[in-house]
């Protein structure tokens, strides 16, 4: 599987290190999921952006927390800060089904062994860091401590749980999409300036004795006792939280926890391609580190020729931890750097010709932005796509079709599958297309550009629950499945539209499932493949409605199945 000298990678080890003559090292990180050296993997980013300003870093991937810590040890302590991911995913998501039972497996682990990690990955390996090193500086990212940054609904403990940085004594918190702030953190470090001093980084959060000045103008949250108390005032905070996650130019949050101020300070908005082109510009070596042998990680197989084009969605899904994360606007690469990484990809052992994914969170929202700049700087709206299509969105697919051509017009290249969801309320509303280019583009992807299967997510067919899904009518998938239908029969394809439904989410009763069922096997899609039982995660509205059982934004009551028999009863229509 792996390729190249052992220098190519970044070290893991004391011996690695002392093969590069190193005595010390500036930065030390930390991950839940096994090291792969790929753009699509937080911990290589995070490394490999430090190095590139000529730091010397190493990366600890799945220490063993359950011995002597001898693998939070044997690098001994860095000049600069240690650093930590739990992972590409939510350690309790990736542990956990959403009945609450263990999974078997682990797909960033090598082997798929589940185990390598602890619950709680961010907030235990950080307590195991201070306890060892109480002085060094400590900094946690990545998608766990993003979405655990403020108060927050824990599905698999029942209960709202304080910031991450509480349990965790950290002494930073980095959220959303880190590689440029965390480049700022080490270098204000490197001139001498404490972790202390670094108050007044965007798009991070620390705990502080008091209330600084320079923040005085921010949203004050209700508390974290507070809202464990009173469901409603949990539900306040969220509204302003996902508000300001969804704004151009947003305000930062005071939140009172255990005694002390929550600061989270506003994210910062790089624009311009070159900034969402510098992290896949760097030397990785796009393979596992050589440490796991001929060991399978099913996460790096999935993405192994891959190309991700994008970051950021609009869509605004009630469900969706994107917009938490990534926040609402799209960072579109050039194409310049697509082709380039295209090269790369070209050029890994075993690539017989076959790019399994030219896309992002949403395949084809590459290039998207408002017509009007000045209109979405004052925009408060969640999503540009529900409850419709906003009418500062340019929805134009010609920049995307251009990066289509280019990239399977390479040699080496037989063919690019689009292997991310496709938003199919981005090309049509209820009376079809929104023009001829748009039904264009559609009739390009099913031509050149699907692998047999189209991924979409209609999610359910009730107009209710949908509503609490943010999503558009099911009656535009009746539409979009009649234009594939049509173009395949055409055309001579035997294609075959892969919809994504959801059980149990607000709203949701067994009544629903079993209509959704009766229209499917209407459609004659009598067992689609892909229904997923919801799973609240934090930070996002579904969560908060499954916790309070009420709409936040209206205080309207809603039904919400908690019971794991009736639960299992809402997926078994389709079994």
């Amino acid at each position: 599987m792996t390729a190249g000298k052992i220098n190519d990678w970044l070290p893991t080890s004391r011996k690695e290190t002392d093969a590069r003559g190193w005595k010390e090292l500036d930065v030390i990180l930390f991950s839940g999921d096994a090291y792969v050296d790929h753009p699509s993997f937080g911990a290589a980013v995070i490394g490999r952006v430090l190095e590139a300003d000529g730091l010397r870093v190493a990366v600890v991937p799945q220490p063993n927390w359950r011995d002597d810590l001898r693998d939070f040890r044997k690098l001994g302590v860095p000049r600069l800060f240690f650093a930590i991911s739990g992972g590409s995913m939510d350690s309790m998501v990736n542990h956990y089904t959403a009945n609450k039972r263990l999974r078997s497996d682990d797909a960033y682990t090598a082997g798929n062994t589940a185990g390598f990690r602890p619950d709680y990955a961010v907030s235990v390996y950080s307590q195991i860091l201070k306890r060892l090193y109480p002085d060094v500086p400590l900094v946690i990212g990545g998608i766990e401590a993003s979405l655990r940054r403020l108060t927050h609904y824990d599905y698999w403990q029942d209960k709202l749980l304080p910031s991450v940085l509480v349990e965790s004594k950290a002494d930073l918190l980095v959220y959303g999409m880190g590689e440029h702030i965390i480049r700022k953190i080490a270098r204000r470090m490197q001139n001498g300036e404490s972790i202390a001093g670094l108050d007044d980084v965007p798009q991070t959060a620390f705990l502080s004795e008091s209330l600084p000045k320079t923040c005085e103008s921010y949203i004050r949250l209700h508390s974290y006792e507070s809202c464990l108390q009173d469901k409603r005032k949990f539900a306040e905070n969220f509204r302003h939280i996902e508000t300001e996650s969804n704004r151009r130019k947003a305000s930062g949050f005071i939140e009172p926890v255990a005694g002390k101020y929550l600061i989270v300070h506003p994210p910062e908005y790089l624009t311009g391609e070159a900034n969402a082109d510098m992290p896949f510009e760097l030397p990785y070596t796009r393979l596992p580190h050589p440490r796991y042998g001929d060991k399978h990680i099913a996460a790096f197989e999935m993405i192994k020729y891959s190309i991700n084009i994008h970051r950021g969605c609009f869509g605004g899904c009630s469900f969706c931890t994107i917009s938490a994360h990534q926040g609402k606007f799209v960072a579109s690469r050039s194409p310049a750097s697509v082709v380039r990484e295209a090269e790369r990809v070209i050029r890994m052992p075993g690539f017989k010709g076959y790019l399994s994914d030219l896309g992002g969170p949403s395949a084809n929202m590459y290039g998207m932005k408002g017509k009007d700049q000045a209109s979405c700087d004052k925009c408060k709206r969640f999503s540009c796509l529900y409850p419709r299509l906003c009418r500062n969105l340019d929805t134009s697919h010609e920049p995307l079709r251009a990066l289509y051509h280019a990239v399977r017009s390479m040699k080496g290249v037989k063919k690019v599958c689009i292997g991310s969801g496709v938003r199919y309320d981005l090309l049509m509303n209820g009376n079809g297309f929104y023009s001829a280019s748009h039904a264009e583009y559609f009739r390009e992807l099913l031509l050149h550009h699907v692998s047999g299967r189209l991924k979409v997510a209609p999610e359910h067919s009730s107009e209710r629950v949908l509503e609490m899904m943010r999503k558009p009518p099911f009656e535009l998938f009746v539409r979009l499945k009649s234009a594939f239908d049509d173009i395949n029969r055409t055309e001579g394809l035997q294609q075959q539209l892969v919809p994504y439904f959801m059980s149990s989410h607000p709203a949701c009763e067994q009544t629903d499932m079993r209509q959704l069922a009766s229209i499917l096997r209407h459609m004659r899609m009598n067992r689609p493949e892909q229904v997923q039982d919801f799973t609240p995660t934090p930070m996002t509205l579904s969560s908060v409605m499954y916790y309070c059982g009420f709409d936040p934004y209206s205080g309207k009551k809603i039904y919400v199945e908690q019971q794991k028999k009736n639960k299992c009863k809402q997926k078994a229509y389709f079994i």
